[in-house]
Formats: structure tokens, C-alpha cells, sequence
């Protein structure tokens, strides 16, 4: 009998060893990917961290770790060696103080990099877009952004503004410069008298800001707001009491100001994003344009980082990395607004597991990709 029960309880060790090892096999199978972040609080940016960590987590075998707010290049650095040593398999960027750093830093890690809801400039994509471990971009491209910014002054304009106030963001930011330019080009203006996009963004770059002298055109810019901390919102009540016809933002506006718009009756417009805040801004508020991503658009980023993990990586026919460039939606009525928001959320995104999942596994072809991220 004891040596029955000695076999029985062998027998049960054993296959408790064989389930902890299964259990550990899958759990050494799951996908982990460190999330750089500079903006912790923005609309946009919680949009994005919901649809991560709410749906494709609970849909893929994959867990996310987003860092605290990355202030500068080393705080970045050091977030990508910290989750190298974790053992963590990839790394997907939304914060852009180095990116060049941060790639050198995954590649030395041999982590999987790629850009999320962002372009690197032409000759930095260049620069890594033959290494194995730089997945890619996909995002609005600069000259996206520039065409964002034309097309929201050109809209205020067309409604007859006689003068705006602009925010200019975080300028050097360069998906910032550009928006910058194309809205004074809108606009009608000219920058250190120049009309042209690669002029004025030039111009931008090396002022490290718009400066409001430089600014001509029939249509006056009556204050200029640049960055966000202390001085900022006694900069903003300076600028509403010179009493713009529109308050023109190239990002954040929705996040930092739209209080002290709606109350100060300015309508207003922004590069931003399509979540429930600006929902609520344009339905309630003053806000009257809005020019964004949708939360789910960081999909397509995720599925090809997720291939190229798993042995599958998506090359374009020369071998290069992924470089495919997103449109933005705009909104100028709550109506419009709410069918862009309302049809991707929850549960049922734009980029779903059904539509991300035609573009997973082996043999997915770069045009493929391609395809997927224009038809949506």
C-alpha cells in the first residue's frame, strides 16, 4: 500500500512539474513591449494607451509597460536598458527628445524598435532603415503635417476670420514646425517673407519658435503662445483679451486650454485627437475644428512589431524598414465628430483583431500593409 501510494503521489508530482512547466512555456511565450511616453495626461495619448492595454492586450498574448513621463534623450536611454535587462522583446516610442538614441539603444539591446503615430526625419530613417531590430514608422509623415496645418488655416480663412492667436506647442518638436508652417500658409501669411513650406519650416527650425514679427499677411496673428508651464495661462488671458476671431492651435490646445476657451466663447482649433474631451468640446464648447487620430490608428504599428518578434518581419521590396504614412480625419460639427469617435472604441475599434489579424503571421506582404493602413 505505501508503495502504491509512493507511485500515486510520483505520478501526481510529476505531472504538477509538467503543467508548472506548460504554464511557464506560455508565459515565457507571451510578447512583452516597453512603451516610451512623453505625455502622460493627453487626450490622445490616454486614447492610445486604452486601445493598448484595454483591447489588444485582451486580445493577443502580449503585455505592455508604459514608462512615467520621459522628460529628455537620457531618461529615454535608460528606460530602454531598464527594460532590456527585464527581458522585455520590444520597444514602441511615443516620446521623441532623441529617437536617433533610442534606436542606437534597442539595436545594442537587440530589441525590436519602431516609431508609433510618428515620422523620424527622411535622413534618420535612412540612417537605420536596413537594421534587423527597426521595425518602422507609421504615422502622419512631415509632409502630412504640413498639409494638416494648411488645411486648418485655409478652413479659418474661408469662415472670414480678421485675426487669430496661434499655439505653437512644443516647437522644436518637428510634427509641430511643420503643422506651424502649413497654418501660417493657410492663413495666407508669410514668415520672414516666405510663402513656401521648405522656407518658412527652415525659418521655424532656426528661431526654435515662431516669432510673431516675422508674421505678414491680411489676416493678423494678435498673440502667439509657445510651450506649456507656469507663465502659460497668464500668457492665454493675454492672448483672449486681444480678442481673436479663432484660437488656432498645432497640438495640446484640447488638453491645456479648453476650459478657458469655452468659457471665454473663442472658437477654436486643433491638430489633436478623437476622444470623448474634444467630443464634449465641440458638442458643448467652442471648439469648431479638429484635425486628428483616431485611437485605434497606433494598430497597424503593433501588428508588424509583433511579426518581426516573432520571425515574421515586413520589408518593402528593396528590404527596408516600414515607412507608410496616415492621413488625418477632420471634424467640423459634432455630427462628423461623433461618427469618427463613436465607430472606434470599446470594443470594437476601426483597427480590430479581425482586421490587424490579415496582416499577422508568415508572408505578409509589405503592399499588404500598405493597403490595410490607407483603407482605414
Amino acid at each position: 500500500m505505501k508503495k502504491s501510494l509512493s507511485k500515486l503521489f510520483a505520478l501526481v508530482l510529476a505531472v504538477a512539474m509538467v503543467a508548472s512547466l506548460g504554464a511557464m512555456a506560455y508565459a515565457d511565450d507571451t510578447v512583452k513591449i516597453g512603451v516610451l511616453v512623453s505625455d502622460v495626461s493627453g487626450e490622445e495619448a490616454l486614447g492610445f494607451r486604452a486601445y493598448y492595454e484595454d483591447y489588444i492586450a485582451a486580445n493577443y498574448d502580449v503585455t505592455f509597460t508604459y514608462t512615467d513621463q520621459l522628460e529628455d534623450a537620457a531618461a529615454e536611454k535608460s528606460a530602454i536598458e531598464k527594460f532590456a535587462a527585464q527581458g522585455y522583446d520590444a520597444i514602441l516610442s511615443l516620446s521623441s527628445s532623441d529617437r536617433v538614441t533610442q534606436i542606437e539603444t534597442a539595436i545594442e539591446n537587440e530589441l525590436y524598435y519602431a516609431v508609433v503615430s510618428g515620422m523620424l526625419e527622411d535622413e534618420q530613417f535612412e540612417q537605420f532603415k536596413t537594421s534587423e531590430y527597426f521595425v518602422g514608422q507609421i504615422g502622419p509623415s512631415m509632409d502630412t503635417e504640413y498639409e494638416a496645418g494648411v488645411a486648418m488655416g485655409e478652413y479659418y480663412a474661408g469662415q472670414g476670420v480678421k485675426n487669430v492667436a496661434i499655439y505653437g506647442a512644443f516647437i522644436p518638436n518637428p510634427m509641430h514646425v511643420y503643422r506651424a508652417a502649413g497654418l501660417l500658409a493657410g492663413l495666407g501669411c508669410t514668415y520672414g517673407g516666405a510663402a513656401e513650406k521648405d522656407a518658412i519650416v527652415g525659418q521655424i527650425f532656426g528661431d526654435q519658435g515662431v516669432d510673431p514679427s516675422k508674421i505678414e499677411g491680411d489676416i493678423q496673428v494678435v498673440a502667439y503662445l509657445q510651450g506649456f508651464g507656469d507663465t502659460t495661462f497668464d500668457e492665454l488671458n493675454g492672448a483672449i483679451s486681444q480678442g481673436p476671431d479663432a484660437f488656432l492651435s498645432v497640438g495640446m490646445a484640447t488638453t491645456f486650454f479648453a476650459d478657458a476657451l469655452n468659457g471665454a466663447q473663442i472658437p477654436y482649433g486643433d491638430i489633436d485627437s478623437f476622444t470623448s474631451g474634444n467630443a464634449a468640446n465641440m458638442s458643448d464648447g467652442t471648439l469648431t475644428y479638429i484635425a486628428g487620430k483616431y485611437s485605434s490608428s497606433v494598430g497597424p504599428i503593433f501588428a508588424a512589431t509583433l511579426d518581426a518578434v516573432n520571425g515574421n518581419p515586413i520589408r518593402d521590396a528593396e528590404g527596408n524598414a516600414i515607412s507608410i504614412s496616415q492621413s488625418y480625419l477632420v471634424a467640423t460639427d459634432s455630427e462628423t465628430f461623433d461618427t469618427i469617435f463613436n465607430g472606434d472604441k470599446g470594443d470594437s475599434p476601426i483597427f480590430s483583431k479581425d482586421v490587424l489579424d490579415a496582416v499577422i503571421g508568415e508572408g505578409i506582404a509589405y503592399d499588404d500593409l500598405v493597403a490595410l493602413v490607407e483603407s482605414n
